[in-house]
């Protein structure tokens, strides 16, 4: 009998990327500043992280409802890595938050301090010296560390990633159109999501 889950899954997840995708766009921002003036700028960031939670909350209860078949379940001690794993996974991304500013990526900032509706500094010290996503590195190894994978979790994760990588590229073109040659040189010298990895020019 064929599980139709994962599939359903993987089709949640492509449909919460394209509308999360939509709503992070400057197309969105404009909209939503046409209809509700300028005060949007403050409160959008916030409202779009409390709709990004809640819409994915759905799926997070379709996985857990059904699970799926067990692909594998990784024993003690070796476990026991792939939990500490996570861990360093959940600090980096804890560290790469206070480096960017933590309560403006949530949205407090911009709803508490008149004018400021974005990030407008450029990081690249600490652990965006060693890649330019270091939240988006630290999700993707934490999701790929579970310890006990199921179908259903594996098409979540699959789904997570393929949205990562592309949302990854998508915040490029917008970080280039922020900061130009600064970005692009950075580009140059600093891998996208993992550590070492450097796409080398042809001559």
């Amino acid at each position: 009998m064929i599980d139709f889950a994962p599939w359903i899954i993987l089709l949640a997840m492509g449909v919460w990327g394209f509308v999360h995708s939509l709503l992070v766009s400057l197309g969105a921002k404009a909209r939503a500043r046409k209809w509700f003036g300028p005060s949007a700028d403050r409160w959008y960031r916030l409202a779009y992280n409390f709709i990004s939670i809640v819409t994915f909350l759905p799926i997070l209860g379709l996985v857990a409802e059904y699970p799926g078949e067990r692909l594998y379940a990784i024993q003690a001690p070796w476990s026991y890595l792939t939990l500490a794993g996570q861990l360093l996974a959940l600090l980096a991304l804890l560290v790469g938050l206070l480096q960017t500013g933590i309560w403006s990526f949530l949205g407090f900032e911009q709803m508490l301090v008149v004018g400021k509706t974005s990030n407008s500094v450029m990081v690249t010290k600490g652990l965006y010296r060693w890649v330019r996503h270091p939240l988006y590195t630290a999700g993707l190894v934490f999701i790929w560390l579970t310890p006990i994978m199921t179908s259903g979790l594996l098409a979540l994760n699959i789904g997570l990633t393929i949205y990562l990588v592309l949302g990854a590229y998508y915040e490029e073109r917008k970080l280039v159109r922020e900061f130009g040659e600064a970005y692009t040189s950075y580009q140059q010298k600093t891998p996208m999501l993992i550590p070492g990895l450097i796409r080398r020019k042809s001559s």
